[in-house]
């Protein structure tokens, strides 16, 4: 099992390799037979691969925080949809860098060769590395360990990805650890969902053993525990579990973070705003942005503020959540909602400090109030301050349901860092033409509740 994986990880490292060395010779070629000769003290040796490695650098780590050398791991489309945007990203850094070292503004016709000849290199690079991963590491065979919660969801947005899982059995529980620990010997991979902590702890050793992979749906104590310090005081080993938010210094950072980047965004976002509020104006007349109450950290209230992109009588019969194709929505809003650019003017709410850039989503108090009766752990999110974008936005789609909302953002609670908050920030960018980020609940559902509309699942064979 280790050789395997330290193989993959080599076919994955040449692959990725590859593809960089591919569109730095493109660039290479470009710089030096046009951009080069048109500053005014060209670059000659060194100069040239100081410029070609900050390229190679910028693509490198643009590329892998989109995650666009997952082969295996992401959809092909996603990874050449992610390799795209960053290339794009890359060379459009690069031409405000040569236009700054040339003190003019340089055609961008070169640069528009790179990216359209860089675009058909990563979908052959693409297509071909998809293949080899999948001829070389066919689907694990799988068998999903499960209890009394509802997993249907589960089963089938896993089996959406048979190129990935390969799920032949689903066992419940009832059917005893003994029984449970033999079928996984026959198995490549375990999936375990919704099962006590004693007879999971037993197969989790018990795949340990046996170098078996296990994937498990984590409970909240386990997104708690994961930001847990290690304690080293003793010669018994201790996890320090702070459950106290964001300290001192990490708030001030975050606080500075947010106001330098909220004005400069104000600024570069304010001709766009002027845009969309005289398109929502003119359309009915009616108001052109949209306030509503919301809740922050601590469960502080607050004014939360929107471009409306509904009619304004839409909630004349209560508060609920956008659905499917939802009616109420404005031709305009619906523009603005698949782009995210309703959103904008909670740029004034981060200024005002009742938001920060990234944080869990705002919840209206009644719909807060709805998902506690549910799940009362619902209200861990209010650790940190409401976000213009954050884990569950990004990982996420609108249609989450809570109890998954709040388990993505309890992870971003215990794993805070400036770093992730400029990850998530980037990553905000890429599902912003991701249009089922931006998807309803169905129209069964009032609240998309984790439990609303479902039954429990009986032990099968699939």
């Amino acid at each position: 099992m280790y050789n395997k994986e330290q193989f993959k990880r080599l076919v994955i490292f040449v692959e990725m390799a590859a593809l960089i060395a591919l569109e730095a010779l493109v660039f290479w070629i470009v710089w030096t037979n046009y951009y080069n000769h048109k500053i005014p003290l060209p670059y000659w040796r060194r100069g040239h691969w100081v410029v070609v490695i900050l390229y190679v650098l910028l693509m490198y780590l643009i590329s892998r925080i989109y995650g666009g050398f997952k082969i295996g791991y992401l959809r092909l489309s996603d990874v050449i949809y992610s390799q795209i945007l960053s290339m794009i990203i890359v060379n459009f850094i690069t031409y405000l860098q040569i236009c700054l070292i040339g003190r003019s503004i340089m055609n961008i016709n070169p640069i528009l060769y790179v990216v359209t000849i860089d675009t058909g290199i990563i979908c052959v690079w693409s297509a071909i590395s998809r293949y080899l991963y999948i001829s070389l590491y066919p689907p694990h065979k799988m068998i999903m360990i499960y209890g009394n919660r509802d997993t249907t969801a589960l089963i089938n947005k896993m089996s959406s990805r048979k190129d990935k899982y390969d799920i032949k059995e689903s066992v419940h529980i009832s059917e005893g650890e003994d029984i449970i620990l033999e079928k996984i010997l026959g198995y490549e991979a375990v999936i375990i969902s919704d099962v006590p902590a004693q007879i999971r702890n037993n197969i989790l050793k018990y795949c340990f053993k046996y170098s078996i992979r296990v994937y498990v749906t984590p409970k909240l104590s386990d997104i708690i525990i994961l930001g847990s310090d290690n304690i080293h005081l003793f010669d018994s080993p201790l996890l320090l579990s702070r459950n106290s938010g964001l300290n001192m210094e990490q708030a001030f950072a975050k606080r500075l973070l947010d106001l330098v980047l909220s004005l400069i965004l104000l600024v570069i976002a304010s001709p766009f705003m002027l845009i969309i509020a005289l398109l929502v104006k003119l359309y009915d007349g009616g108001p052109i942005l949209y306030k509503q109450e919301r809740l922050t950290i601590g469960g502080k209230k607050f004014m939360i503020f929107k471009f409306r992109s509904m009619k304004m009588d839409s909630e004349k019969h209560g508060a609920r959540l956008a659905m499917k194709n939802d009616d109420r929505v404005t031709p305009v809003g619906r523009i603005l909602r698949n782009i995210h650019f309703d959103e904008l003017p909670q740029i004034f709410n981060i200024i005002k400090g009742d938001m920060s850039l990234v944080g869990p989503r705002p919840e209206r108090p009644v719909i807060a109030k709805q998902y506690e009766e549910d799940i009362p752990e619902f209200s861990f999110r209010l650790k940190v301050k409401a976000g213009l974008t954050g884990y569950a936005q990004v990982y996420g789609k609108y249609n989450t349901t809570p109890y998954d909302k709040l388990k993505l953002d309890l992870m971003y609670v215990e794993n805070y860092s400036v770093w992730l908050d400029l990850k998530l920030m980037l990553m905000t960018f890429k599902i912003l033409f991701q249009k089922e980020n931006t998807e309803g609940v169905e129209r069964w559902q009032k609240t998309a509740s984790k439990t609303e509309g479902k039954k429990t699942p009986q032990s099968s064979k699939k």
